[in-house]
């Protein structure tokens, strides 16, 4: 049987092979953003207040939905790196299939799911009257995408667990500037409203999907059979990975539950506070979101290296990428606080009404949270650390953490008149610390003890 072979990331300097490996993961984020943001962007300045309040609920909503499936990608792809360090060849090809047949089947049952309590969806997240009708028009559209969705985050996690992260951005970077123009296309030519914008992102994630499906089954040809048996996949192996994959999974829908949320908490105060939001998350998304995609690398990382037995190698990659994150998030909580007012006039038409309480709102999430951005990215790296160490369970005990008391917080303070609002963007950057104190605590502790290899051999 032919051998597998590709990027290796047990070898060479650490640092120049952390960051040469997250780049390209970096920068197709980065795109993936700015085709999000070029909803926003288009339905703010174009289609007014309403619409931009209606894109932006159906983001977050979209974004818990699809955190299901990337979630189970995810857990997938570290147990993918890890056979890969091992050189288990056999063992990368079962997982392969007892993957797709998870994942895959997840997917087609979620999509029935949305569309059957699609109405549902609205009294959740304490949507208005008079952005429904938006929102519902967007989400008829954008549900279409989840099998796209799919497709991409399976097969980028495939590639990148074997040290390719190049591919993946090459057919994000097409499908971004795909989705782009059709934006303006549908919205401002066919004047389609925001059914044209999820329109322009649906068929966008497909060219992406069904690029890299169709990448991966012509250069690895076995994934041929992997994917024709997965219907036929051993018991065994599918609890192997669900057992994995699950509590990453759940870990990105606690994450993302907890923020859809706050959502209808930020709904209730109406539409002004609804766009606001809308726009700050997005350059929220769009600042940090490297050293996020950073952390998903540094854990592909750690675990080739912990699938190897390379213990030194595993230490020296934590003490460069904390230093890395930190000296990042400095400099960009630096650059969001000073252009605060720049980067919410990109959203918000100032002819709009009310645009002048939407940007201020705007700049003051802004200033609170982009202060506080270290937050987050320890949490990032503390999140792919554990998943990448075979301990997923305590990236889900960090996350409880951090959105149990985001959420409990946002609740018990906004309604007090001298908070209000207030309260929900304060807690939001108390739960990062919270989760980063207990998650470093918890390594120090352990840290005296040698790491258990997948063998079950102490280094």
């Amino acid at each position: 049987m032919k051998k597998i072979n590709t990027g290796d990331l047990t070898e060479g300097p650490v640092l120049s092979t952390m960051l040469l490996f997250a780049l390209p993961m970096i920068l197709g984020n980065l795109l993936q953003q700015c085709y999000n943001i070029a909803d926003t962007m288009i339905v703010g300045k174009f289609l007014g207040q309403n619409a931009l309040a209606a894109v932006g609920s159906s983001f977050t909503l979209m974004t818990f939905l699809t955190s299901i499936l990337l979630g189970l990608c995810m857990g997938s792809g570290v147990v993918f790196s890890i056979r890969f360090g091992r050189r288990d060849d056999a063992g990368l090809k079962d997982s392969v299939s007892a993957s797709f047949f998870l994942t895959g089947g997840l997917a087609i049952l979620l999509n029935i799911l949305i569309f059957l309590y699609l109405d549902g969806i609205r009294s959740f997240l304490r949507v208005p009257e008079e952005v429904w009708e938006s929102m519902r028009e967007y989400l008829n559209v954008i549900f279409f995408g989840i099998a796209a969705s799919f497709l991409y985050n399976f097969f980028a996690s495939f590639l990148r667990a074997l040290g390719n992260s190049v591919v993946p951005l090459i057919f994000l970077a097409v499908s971004a500037v795909l989705n782009i123009l059709l934006d303006f296309f549908f919205v401002l030519v066919l004047k389609r409203g925001t059914g044209g914008a999820a329109e322009a992102t649906v068929i966008s994630q497909y060219v992406s999907g069904l690029g890299i499906m169709i990448y991966t089954l012509v250069k690895y040809s076995w994934m041929r059979s992997c994917i024709r048996r997965c219907l036929h996949v051993r018991p065994a192996c599918v609890r192997e990975i669900a057992g994995f994959s699950i509590l990453t999974c759940v870990q990105q829908s606690v994450m993302n539950l907890g923020i859809l949320m706050v959502q209808g908490l930020v709904n209730s105060f109406g539409p002004v506070i609804m766009a606001a939001f809308a726009a700050g998350v997005k350059i929220d998304s769009f600042a940090y979101m490297p050293v996020q995609d950073f952390g998903n690398a540094f854990s592909t990382f750690i675990a080739q290296n912990y699938g190897a037995k390379k213990e030194d190698r595993i230490r020296a990659g934590l003490r460069h990428a904390v230093l890395t994150v930190l000296v990042f998030c400095i400099f960009i909580s630096s650059m969001v606080r000073f252009f605060a007012p720049q980067l919410m006039g990109l959203f918000v038409s100032a002819e709009d009404a009310g645009a002048a309480e939407i940007i201020g709102e705007g700049i003051r999430y802004l200033h609170i949270e982009g202060t506080f951005y270290c937050g987050i990215g320890c949490l990032f790296l503390l999140y792919g650390l554990y998943r990448a160490l075979e301990k997923p369970g305590m990236s889900v005990v960090l996350t409880v953490i951090s959105l149990g008391t985001r959420v409990a917080l946002a609740y018990a303070l906004a309604p007090i008149p001298a908070i209000g609002v207030t309260g929900i963007w304060w807690a939001i950057p108390i739960g990062w610390f919270l989760a980063d104190v207990t998650g470093a605590v918890y390594f120090v502790v352990r840290q005296s003890k040698k790491l258990v290899f997948p063998d079950g051999r102490r280094s």
